[in-house]
Formats: structure tokens, sequence, C-alpha cells
């Protein structure tokens, strides 16, 4: 693994930046609230008297410092991923003990990242053929100092192993207690594309719902996704790209 002080950091602004989320997700309520986030251990404890299962909505509060918490229309999109985690749960840049908020450059790369994920969840599980979960699509805008894979991949090709996050996990680690704020680097997916990995939910702003998208799993892969709203279906071709089937 590359020696997390030889990274260089490098500024992203993304205006557009795109996560793809499971649609089963409702918005938190405390969360999409006007409240000033320093409120709410107070409001916590008023709405748990009458909601025993409060926390169970809101998830692990304290794993985000006050500082560092967001509120208002669509805050539960910034939330959430650091509130709701689990071992159960890991990803390229967390073990699952700690949230990282991922999104891509652009929708293709957020898709192609998605279904690959998906994909996987449905061969494990031998799902049969078929229309599947529904996905939506959260557009927001990145604000954010990251740690930067993109320009020598060489260097960090354990951590961009797309069949283990271990080295990714360890790395994640180290600059996390470096006090990092995250990282920038290129899609594995999407060629081309790029994604953040967000170690606090203020690095991104301005969270607003796109599209709903439906998935279609052949047995093999995800071949087909439906925008849900429009009706309208489009192939996942070999070169990633998407296109209306024939």
């Amino acid at each position: 693994m590359i020696e997390p002080t030889h990274l260089t950091r490098a500024r992203v602004e993304w205006d557009g930046a795109v996560r793809i989320i499971r649609s089963l997700y409702p918005p938190i309520d405390l969360f999409e609230d006007i409240a000033d986030p320093a409120d709410w251990p107070l409001l916590i404890a008023a709405e748990q008297k009458t909601n025993p299962r409060l926390m169970e909505t809101i998830g692990a509060i304290d794993l985000v410092p006050p500082e560092r918490r967001v509120a208002g229309p669509g805050a539960s999109y910034l939330m959430a991923p650091f509130t709701h985690v689990s071992t159960d749960r890991p990803s390229r840049f967390s073990d699952g003990r700690t949230g990282v908020l991922y999104a891509g450059s652009r929708f293709q790369t957020a898709l192609l990242e998605t279904i690959h994920h998906h994909a996987r969840f449905m061969e494990r599980t031998r799902e049969a053929p078929g229309w599947t979960s529904q996905f939506r699509e959260i557009i927001l805008d990145v604000r954010a100092e990251l740690h930067d894979l993109r320009t020598h991949p060489e260097s960090v090709s354990d951590v961009l192993d797309p069949k283990s996050h271990a080295a990714g996990q360890a790395l994640g680690a180290a600059l996390r207690s470096m006090g990092s704020d995250g990282v920038v680097y290129p899609s594995l997916r999407d060629e081309g594309g790029e994604c953040v990995g967000l170690f606090h939910p203020d690095l991104a702003r301005n969270p607003r719902q796109g599209r709903h998208l439906d998935y279609h799993w052949d047995g093999r892969r995800i071949d087909l996704y439906r925008d849900a709203g429009s009706g309208e279906v489009f192939r996942i071709i070999a070169d990633g790209s998407a296109q209306p089937p024939s």
C-alpha cells in the first residue's frame, strides 16, 4: 500500500455529481428538519418519549461530529451513509465501522458502479432473472480537498484492486487518522469516470432527487435499466455505456 503521506491533495468542485441508492431508504425526519444540529440531542430526547424506535431510524448519530452534521431538505442523503453503518456492509475505503459517501462525477459512472455491486448481490443470493429493486438518483455538489489517487494509478493498484478492498480499507483508516476529508479516484467500472469517497457529510451540498431507476437481472448480469418515470428502457452494452434496446 502506498504511504498515505506521499499522496497529494486536490481541490474537487463537482456540480451535479451523482449517487445512486436503493429507494427503500426513506428520508429521515430529524435530518430533513431545519433545526440547528446543535439542538438535535434535545429533540431526540423529547421524541424518544413517544417513539422508542427513533434511534433505529436515525442510526448512530454519534459517529458524526456535531460540527460536521448537516440539516435541511435532502440532508438524509448526506447523513445516512455515516449514521447507518455496519461491518456487514464494508466498502472500498471502510471496513463498515465508519461511513463513506460515494459519488460519481457523472451519471454513467454512478450507474456502472452501482450495477456492478448489485449484480454481485444478485449472484450471491441466486436471484431469479427479472426486474429487481428500485433505485433513486441523487444529484449533489461536492466541495472538498481530497487525497488524490488519480495521478499515479500504478502506485495505488492494490488500493484500486477490483477484486479486493483490503488495501483500500487500510488506506482509508490511515487517512482518517491523519484528518483526511476523503479521496478522489478513477472509476473501476467506467473508463474516464471519477469517484469520490467523502469521510464527512458536510463535504457535499444541495442534494436533490433525480430519477427513479429499475435494474434488470438476466441471471448473470444487470443488462438493462429503466427510467421508472418515463418507462424508457436502456441496455447496458459492452463498453459500459447504455442505449435503448433495439
